[in-house]
């Protein structure tokens, strides 16, 4: 059947059998941003944006998404520089979670950054609790959830015009947005929640100023290509028309090859 969709703001009419998954359309039309992640609903890695509306495309059919709007991550931001052109560059969000150190293997890291948009464009002042409800549909297996909620709560101050991005690594702007951590000798909570406005304290030595990078916190170095859902993964790197090849095995256990017959295949083009 024929299916049309509005995939970040560009029109694709694809065919697909009436079973097939929202997910498999979407990655077969070159859209990895999309994570293939269970086919259950339950890691929430494959989340898109319908009419707005977060859902896992794992378990969402392509037809039922006929004629709809879908924003996957490709649509969140770019990296400002491309070559000969320039975009409008990364959104607060995927700076946040870039600087902040909230990506590890960054497999979820799309799926997190389409929720947040979601709960900032309905609630652009969020609690840390309301920030956990959102992510709770996303199963995160390395960050254990802290950094990406201080980073979404980051994020949603930058779009308020009350913090700027660079403000993780100012160690006066940290004062002004982070609670200072506990003294030592001090209660440790014991309603279990986290407060996630809290960085740990990194004392750089005099001596380390000028260094580059020693001493000082760094961008995670595939943290940018992460947070913008490019090709990173084994399952994403497929190029447009590429060839497939097929191992033909033998029926015997053992035996010697006397000859091959090539001639079809010599008889393909390009070969």
């Amino acid at each position: 059947m024929k299916i049309h969709l509005d995939v970040n703001g560009q029109a694709h009419e694809i065919e697909a059998p009436a079973g097939e998954s929202l997910l498999k359309s979407l990655r077969k039309e070159g859209v990895f941003g999309v994570k293939h992640g269970c086919e259950t609903g339950e890691c929430g890695a494959c989340a898109v944006r319908i009419d707005g509306k977060l859902v896992n495309s794992c378990v969402h059919l392509a037809a039922q998404a006929d004629g709809k709007s879908i924003e996957t991550i490709e649509a969140v931001g770019e990296h400002p520089e491309h070559a000969w052109k320039e975009s409008k560059g990364l959104d607060p969000l995927q700076q946040a979670f870039a600087i902040s150190g909230a990506i590890q293997c960054g497999y979820c890291t799309p799926a997190m950054i389409l929720a947040a948009r979601e709960l900032l464009e309905r609630n652009p002042d969020p609690s840390e609790a309301e920030v956990r409800d959102a992510l709770s549909g996303v199963l995160c297996r390395c960050t254990g959830y802290v950094k990406p909620v201080q980073a979404i709560l980051h994020a949603a101050a930058v779009i308020r015009g009350e913090a700027q991005p660079d403000d993780w690594f100012h160690p006066t702007e940290l004062e002004k947005f982070f609670i200072p951590p506990a003294d030592a000798d001090d209660d440790m909570p014991t309603n279990g929640d986290t407060v996630v406005r809290v960085l740990p304290r990194v004392l750089i030595a005099p001596q380390t100023e000028n260094w580059k990078s020693v001493g000082r916190p760094e961008i995670k170095v595939d943290a940018l290509k992460l947070v913008q859902g490019k090709p990173a993964f084994a399952a994403d790197i497929e190029m447009r028309g590429m060839l497939h090849a097929k191992v033909l095995k033998s029926p015997h256990a053992h035996a010697r090859i006397k000859q091959i017959d090539i001639s079809k295949a010599k008889a393909l083009p390009g070969v």
